[in-house]
């Protein structure tokens, strides 16, 4: 079995429930060919660089997977028949794309109730100013 990742967009028409059918689509078609769900995440409506069938945004989508090269095959051929589908990238991770990705997965989950770097400085030099001005 070898890694992939794939990114799909959606066209930013569809409402909440349609976007999360069609993701869910994609990811039973995955595990129906036997293939591990490794991560997965919404990356939420974005502009698009350029227009697509004069769209300029788009619901993106990230899967991380394993599974046997077949599998893309079928992936693919149901992102193109499916016209909520704008684009599509599947990419096979190579040992540092894996390495990437798995320091990317740790550093999210462990930072979810952290605030950022800035935001902590500030509060900070807010804390030292009030204790100052006392």
């Amino acid at each position: 079995m070898n890694n992939y990742e794939t990114v799909f967009i959606l066209t930013p028409v569809l409402s909440d429930a349609q976007m999360k059918e069609a993701v869910d689509k994609f990811k039973n078609i995955l595990t129906e060919q036997g293939a591990e769900i490794v991560n997965e995440e919404n990356w939420g409506l974005r502009k698009l660089a350029y227009p697509i069938d004069k769209k300029t945004t788009g619901f993106y989508y990230f899967l991380e997977f394993k599974a046997d090269p077949s599998v893309i095959e079928k992936l693919e051929i149901n992102y193109r028949r499916d016209e909520r589908v704008i684009r599509f990238l599947t990419v096979k991770q190579d040992k540092f794309a894996l390495e990437y990705a798995e320091k990317r997965r740790n550093n999210k989950g462990s930072k979810k109730n952290e605030a950022p770097a800035p935001v902590k400085e500030k509060v900070a030099e807010k804390v030292e100013l009030e204790e100052k001005e006392d």
